[in-house]
């Protein structure tokens, strides 16, 4: 044995000191079987998984105040395994005391925590009355489709942000979120803002629902009113005078790449570009000369790189060039080509398919762009947005079938219930975006068993810097 002031082996000194003697060893925990959420006194409710971190440290919280009146130094906790069903939970301690001449022993023990069952106070109101809620957030973008809410609730999904929400509502033009608390409400909002432009109507207008004048209790209804900025990723923009001017003569002519908490636009034809965050925007809001339902394929027919030197934006690489590109729709019909500037010269080769807005036929009606018009701007015949893998994808057979997407257990009004046609359109089209668009799969929450998109690689590797990682915590792109 190895020397030690009490002149006892550790056998000896276990039998004759039991420094557990003393800490108690069964506990209690109110459990919330319908949000699976602990009290913590007085009348906090604490969501906490099974067997986490989280949950240790709040049963080691419970035990810490005895251990200190007993003078003993906990070193070691784990749980130990117990029927999921048997509402109980089992840590085992390792505890040091000193016992005689400053002689440190070491011992283990159990503590048993019992689970008793007990609505929180919001699952108990929602319980007598299932669609009583506290908090509303209305979200809304006024756009013609709903790609931004189908990505959003991609994003929603993967962060858990909605996991609190009693009642999802699909509505026209947007999504209802219903809460139980106005906390929750609160919290839920400041998650959009950190994913999307947005703008905040209201912080929880409120309304008196009842009044107790002997306890002088209120209760309120609150709602928050969110608006998404109507900029939607591939939208085609004619910026105001005064907005161009501020970004040192920008545009005006651009295309929106990129949407998050902040607007990414670029300007085609030389290449430049812009950060536009939420308060940016809002302060100067503009809206989309022609958006992606109105997209038109072409065929490039032949193509100059201007300059090979490539510029990097945001992640995404574009080189300067000249091509002749024709409507796939005048085929056999005429010879109509056009000679335009595009980002897109690392990207497209002669034979290639591409996407993009017919000026030449298009009837735009903006203020902004008229005024442009009346100051000399002509405008190009066309202006490509991305490049299209539809024919290669279907060579290929990479169906659209082979995934899919989770999906917010969300309820429909009677409008959406008509308008399900224009509904699968716009989900399509989300689809296309994802495929076309590998930058967007770490957001995507697809359903167990199934795999994310897939594109062959060469066609995507040239339009991607991979040289920077970029952060993708609650980032959103539409």
């Amino acid at each position: 044995m190895q020397l030690n002031a009490a002149n006892m082996c550790v056998n000896c000194l276990s039998s004759e000191n039991n420094i557990t003697e003393g800490l108690r060893k069964h506990f209690e925990l109110k459990h919330c079987p319908e949000c699976d959420s602990y009290l913590q006194p007085p009348r906090n409710w604490i969501k906490i998984q099974l067997e986490s971190k989280e949950l240790l440290a709040f049963c080691l919280k419970k035990l810490q105040k005895d251990l200190n009146s007993n003078k003993v130094r906990m070193v070691h906790a784990e749980f130990i395994w117990t029927e999921p069903h048997s509402k109980r939970i089992k840590v085992k301690l390792k505890v040091q005391k000193e016992i005689i001449n400053g002689v440190i022993l070491e011992q283990s023990y159990v503590v048993e925590y019992v689970q008793r069952e007990q609505m929180c106070e919001s699952c108990s109101r929602v319980q007598g009355n299932p669609d009583q809620w506290v908090a509303a957030v209305q979200l809304r973008q006024h756009v013609s489709h709903r790609r931004t809410f189908f990505y959003l609730e991609q994003v929603i999904l993967k962060h858990d942000a909605a996991g609190r929400a009693k009642k999802i509502k699909e509505v026209d033009n947007g999504i209802d979120f219903f809460f139980s608390s106005w906390s929750h409400g609160a919290k839920f909002v400041d998650f959009l803002g950190k994913v999307s432009p947005v703008r905040l109507g209201s912080r929880g207008d409120k309304q008196l629902v009842s009044h107790d004048p002997k306890s002088n209790n209120y209760n309120y209804k609150y709602t928050f009113s969110v608006e998404i900025a109507p900029i939607c990723r591939e939208d085609l923009i004619c910026l105001p005078q005064k907005v161009a001017a501020g970004m040192g003569n920008f545009g005006p002519l651009v295309i929106c790449t990129k949407v998050t908490n902040n607007i990414v636009l670029l300007d085609p034809f030389t290449l430049r570009h812009c950060f536009l965050d939420a308060d940016q925007y809002w302060r100067a809001s503009f809206k989309s000369l022609l958006t992606s339902r109105q997209l038109v394929k072409y065929i490039v027919l032949d193509l100059d790189v201007i300059n090979s030197a490539e510029a990097t934006i945001d992640g995404r690489k574009y080189v300067l060039a000249e091509a002749q590109v024709a409507r796939i729709s005048d085929f056999g019909k005429n010879d109509t080509i056009f000679s335009i500037k595009t980002h897109l010269g690392n990207l497209l080769k002669p034979g290639d398919y591409a996407l993009g807005y017919d000026l030449y036929a298009a009837n735009t009606n903006d203020i902004e762009l008229d005024k442009y018009k009346s100051k000399g701007l002509v405008l190009p015949e066309a202006i490509l947005v991305n490049k299209s893998y539809e024919e290669k994808r279907g060579k290929k057979g990479l169906k659209p079938g082979l995934w899919k997407l989770k999906s917010l257990p969300m309820e429909v009004d009677d409008k959406g219930e008509i308008e399900k046609d224009k509904k699968n359109k716009d989900y399509e089209e989300f689809l296309r975006g994802y495929k076309e668009n590998p930058e967007l799969w770490f957001n995507l929450s697809v359903t167990e068993g199934e795999e994310a998109p897939s594109v062959p690689l060469d066609e995507v590797m040239a339009a991607l810097d991979l040289s920077e990682e970029e952060d993708g915590d609650f980032l959103m792109e539409e």
